[in-house]
C-alpha cells in the first residue's frame, strides 16, 4: 500500500531552520499526489555582517545538517530534496533545458558568499556577466527582501550580453516573480527553489506541468 496523501511521492525536504521561503514555495508548486516533509537544519539566526560570519554560518549548517537528515528519514520518503543554496544539479538540469551559458546572477550573500557562487558556475562551465549580492543581515533577513527589491536586482543586472538571470539563496522568496519577470525582460529568469523542486519532480517520474513559475514547471 501507498501514502494515502503522498501516493505518487514523498519528499523529504532539508532546509536550514532559519528559513521560512522553501516550505510555502515548494507547497505552492505541488502537484496532486506528491507531498512535502520538512526537517530543519537547527541553526541560530546569527548576524551576517562580513565574510567571516557567513563563513561561519556554512560550518553551522554542515554540522548539523545529519541529524536532520537521520529525523525525516523516518517517515520512509521517496526522495531526499536538499533545499538549501544553490541545488547544483537542478542548476546544471534547468540550465541545460533553457540554453543558458552566459548568465547574471542574485545572491542574497556576502561578498565571500558571493566569490563561491560565481566559482561553482565557472567551473562547471557557465560565465557568471554579473552578480549582484544583497548581502542580507541574518539568515532570516534574507526572507525579508521584498518582491521590489528584487525586481530592481533583475532590472540592474540584465542586458543583452545575458541569456538569463538566475537567483540563487532558496530563502528568498523568488519563484513566482521569476515566472512573471520573464514576460517583461524577454529572456528566462530563473528562481532556485523552482528549479529544485523541477528537478526533483521530473527525476521522480512526474512530468505534470505547474503555472505561475516559469517555463521550467509550465513546459519542460
Amino acid at each position: 500500500m501507498t501514502d494515502s496523501l503522498g501516493w505518487r511521492q514523498k519528499f523529504a525536504v532539508l532546509i536550514p531552520s532559519t528559513n521560512t521561503s522553501v516550505q510555502p514555495e515548494f507547497d505552492a508548486m505541488r502537484p496532486p499526489g506528491v507531498t512535502n516533509h520538512i526537517s530543519r537544519i537547527r541553526i541560530p539566526n546569527i548576524a551576517l555582517n562580513d565574510d567571516a560570519d557567513f563563513q561561519r554560518l556554512i560550518e553551522l549548517i554542515a554540522a548539523a545538517q545529519d541529524e536532520a537528515v537521520d529525523a525525516v528519514m523516518s517517515c520512509e520518503p521517496d526522495r531526499l530534496v536538499l533545499g538549501i543554496s544553490m541545488g547544483s544539479e537542478a542548476c546544471e538540469a534547468a540550465f541545460k533545458v533553457l540554453g543558458l551559458k552566459r548568465i547574471a546572477v542574485v545572491t542574497p550573500y556576502q561578498p565571500v558568499g558571493d566569490r563561491n557562487v560565481q566559482r561553482f558556475f565557472s567551473e562547471a562551465g557557465y560565465e557568471v556577466v554579473r552578480i549582484k549580492g544583497l548581502k542580507c543581515a541574518s539568515p532570516v533577513q534574507i526572507a525579508h527582501v521584498s518582491e521590489a527589491e528584487l525586481r530592481d536586482a533583475l532590472i540592474e543586472l540584465d542586458g543583452d550580453d545575458i541569456d538569463g538571470l538566475v537567483q540563487v539563496g532558496t530563502n528568498l522568496a523568488m519563484a513566482r516573480l521569476a515566472g512573471q519577470a520573464e514576460t517583461w525582460l524577454k529572456r528566462p529568469v530563473l528562481a532556485i527553489n523552482t528549479a529544485i523542486y523541477w528537478h526533483a519532480l521530473r527525476e521522480s517520474g512526474i512530468t505534470d506541468r505547474v503555472s505561475g513559475f516559469g517555463p521550467l514547471l509550465e513546459r519542460h
